[in-house]
């Protein structure tokens, strides 16, 4: 698989890779992919439907990791397979902990680590982290519709 740089995944418009469109994108930039690892970045704002009493709710947290997997099938189907968008359901969220919710204006980063892809079902480690706070550990299960 093609080494791709921050700078060119920074610049990759990530509404072209995902099937949610706004005002339910939660997710802001593209800062690493490779093989096993996806990273992405997020500054809350208080115009997001997530965010209550200057809060990213744990709802919140939850749909950017989702989304953060949606990504990453988003760019292996348009940048490496030259496929269309597909959706995808999460199946399963086990072992979350949720440590913290990040206020208006800061900026979360989340890790997604694939532990499995068979069938078209992926079993992803994640965290969000907020400087040097984790927020949120999870593992995902999600599946990938066809076509």
């Amino acid at each position: 698989m093609t080494k791709y740089t921050e700078d060119f995944l920074r610049q990759v418009d990530i509404h072209g890779l995902l099937p949610q469109q706004e005002p339910f994108v939660m997710i802001g930039t593209l800062t690493c992919f490779n093989e096993v690892r996806t990273v992405t970045e997020t500054t809350i704002t208080a115009d997001n439907i997530f965010v209550d009493n200057g809060r990213f709710s744990a709802s919140g947290l939850i749909e950017n990791v989702a989304q953060t997997c949606a990504v990453r099938i988003g760019f292996v189907n348009k940048f490496i397979l030259g496929n269309g968008i597909q959706i995808g359901v999460i199946g399963a969220v086990r072992k979350l902990v949720i440590n913290g919710l990040p206020a208006v204006g800061q900026t979360i980063t989340t890790t997604v680590d694939i532990v499995s892809e068979v069938f078209g079902m992926t079993l992803a480690k994640a965290t969000v982290t907020c400087g040097d706070e984790e927020l949120l550990e999870t593992e995902i299960k999600i599946s990938v519709r066809e076509g």
